[in-house]
C-alpha cells in the first residue's frame, strides 16, 4: 500500500508539471495589451471635406418628348387631280411657298364664264342708266308720266344688283382657281409625301403631307402636382428655366430653354401636370418624337449647407455622415437630404464649416481616431485592410 502510493504521487506530479508548461507556452504567444494592432488603438486614414453654405438650385429631373411647336396636315380643300409636286420629301420649306399644283382648268373656265356674265350684264346695266336719263328728260317735258321713269330707275336698280352678283361670283371662281395652288401655311420642315402627280386629291382623304416647326422646337413633359405650388411662387409668370440633356451630349452641354406652358388641369390618375417648354434649335439636335432628360428648377435655396454627395452614408435606417472632432475622432452625425445637384447635397442637420469624412469611411466606428491625409494620396480601402489582415493575423 505504501508503494502504490507512492506512485500515485509521482503521477500527480507529472500531471502539473505538464499543465503549468502549456500554460506558461499560451501565455508566452499572446500578444501585449498595449499592441499596436488591436483595432480600438489604430488611427484611420481619411480624406475629408468642410461643409459650405452657398445657394444651390432645386431641381425636378422628369423624362420628356420632343414636339413640334407647330404641325400642320397639309390637305386639299377641293377636288381635283394632282398636276404637279413642286418639293420633295424632308425640304425645308417657308410660309407660302408652293408645294403642289392641281388640274385647275375647270376651275379657270369657270373664272372666264363668270367674267364674260359680268361684261354682259354691264351692257344691260348701261342701257338701264340710258334709259333711265332719256325717261326722266320726257318727264321734264310732261311727255311720259312718273310711273314710266319709276319702272326706268327699277330696271337699273336691278341691273346693279346683278352686277354684284356677278362680281361675287368671280371672285367665289378665283378662290376656287386658287385652291389648285397649295401652299405652305407655316415654315417648318415636311415629312412623307403621301401623292403622286396624277393621283386624286380629296379633302376628306389622308393629308397630302405634315409640315413641323423645328425652331424653335418644344419638350412636353409631366411633373408632380405638389411641385406647381413651388413653380408658380417662385416664377409668377411662369417662364422657369429648363434644361434637356442628350445622352450624346456631356452634363455642362445641357440645351437651355423656358417654361411656356402649363395645363389647366392635374392628371387625376398619375397626380401629374402636364408643361411643355420651348428651347431654339438652330441645329436640330432636338427631334420631334425622341425621348429627353428634363431637369426644371423650382426654387433656389439661398444658404444652404453643402457637402459632397458621396460624403453621405446610408445606413439602415437613417442617413449619416462622419464629422471629424477637435481630438481628430469621428463621431456618427444624421442628416437629411434637401436636395442633390451635380454631385452636390444639400443637408439638414449639419453647419457649415464642420469637416465631414469623405473617403475612408467605410472603416471608421464612432469615436475612431483618424488621419487626414493629402488629396493625391490614397485612402486604404476595405479589401486593402482585409488583405492587411490575412498577413498579419492576429
Amino acid at each position: 500500500m505504501r508503494l502504490n502510493s507512492r506512485y500515485l504521487l509521482i503521477a500527480v506530479g507529472v500531471v502539473l508539471l505538464g499543465a503549468g508548461v502549456a500554460y506558461y507556452g499560451m501565455d508566452s504567444g499572446r500578444k501585449p495589451a498595449g499592441s499596436k494592432t488591436q483595432g480600438a488603438a489604430q488611427v484611420q486614414i481619411v480624406k475629408t471635406v468642410a461643409a459650405e453654405q452657398k445657394s444651390i438650385p432645386i431641381t425636378i429631373t422628369v423624362n420628356g418628348n420632343v414636339v413640334a411647336t407647330n404641325t400642320v396636315e397639309v390637305r386639299p380643300q377641293i377636288q381635283n387631280v394632282v398636276r404637279a409636286i413642286h418639293v420633295i420629301e424632308g425640304q425645308q420649306v417657308r410660309a407660302g411657298q408652293l408645294l403642289f399644283t392641281l388640274d385647275g382648268r375647270g376651275d379657270a373656265s369657270a373664272v372666264a364664264k363668270a367674267q364674260a356674265q359680268l361684261a354682259k350684264d354691264r351692257a344691260e346695266l348701261a342701257d338701264a342708266e340710258s334709259a333711265l336719263k332719256r325717261n326722266q328728260d320726257l318727264l321734264a317735258k310732261n311727255f311720259v308720266s312718273q310711273a314710266v321713269v319709276d319702272t326706268a330707275r327699277s330696271r337699273v336698280d336691278a341691273a346693279r344688283s346683278v352686277i354684284r352678283a356677278d362680281l361675287a361670283g368671280i371672285e367665289a371662281s378665283n378662290i376656287a382657281l386658287g385652291y389648285n395652288r397649295i401652299t405652305a401655311s407655316i415654315s417648318g420642315r415636311i415629312g412623307a409625301i403621301d401623292v403622286r402627280v396624277g393621283s386624286l386629291a380629296q379633302p376628306g382623304a389622308a393629308p397630302l403631307l405634315t409640315i413641323s416647326q423645328l425652331d424653335p422646337i418644344a419638350v412636353s413633359f409631366s411633373v408632380p402636382e405638389r411641385e406647381l405650388a413651388t413653380i408658380v411662387a417662385t416664377y409668377p409668370k411662369l417662364d422657369a428655366p429648363v434644361f434637356v440633356q442628350l445622352p450624346q451630349l456631356p452634363d455642362e452641354q445641357a440645351i437651355e430653354g423656358k417654361l411656356t406652358f402649363v395645363d389647366n388641369a392635374a392628371d387625376a390618375a398619375t397626380g401629374t401636370i402636364r408643361m411643355k417648354a420651348q428651347f431654339a434649335n438652330p441645329q436640330k439636335r432636338l427631334w420631334p418624337g425622341s425621348f429627353v432628360n428634363v431637369r426644371l428648377i423650382s426654387r433656389t435655396l439661398p444658404a444652404a449647407v453643402v457637402v459632397p454627395a458621396q460624403a453621405i452614408i446610408t445606413g439602415p435606417t437613417e442617413q449619416f455622415v462622419y464629422v471629424v472632432q477637435p481630438d481628430n475622432t469621428v463621431q456618427s452625425r444624421k442628416v437629411g437630404i434637401v436636395t442633390i445637384a451635380d454631385g452636390q447635397a444639400a443637408v439638414s442637420g449639419l453647419e457649415a464649416g464642420q469637416r465631414v469624412v469623405l473617403e475612408g469611411a467605410q472603416n471608421l466606428r464612432p469615436g475612431a481616431t483618424v488621419k487626414e491625409v493629402s488629396p493625391a494620396t490614397p485612402v486604404p480601402t476595405a479589401a486593402d485592410h482585409a488583405g492587411q489582415q490575412q498577413k498579419n493575423p492576429s
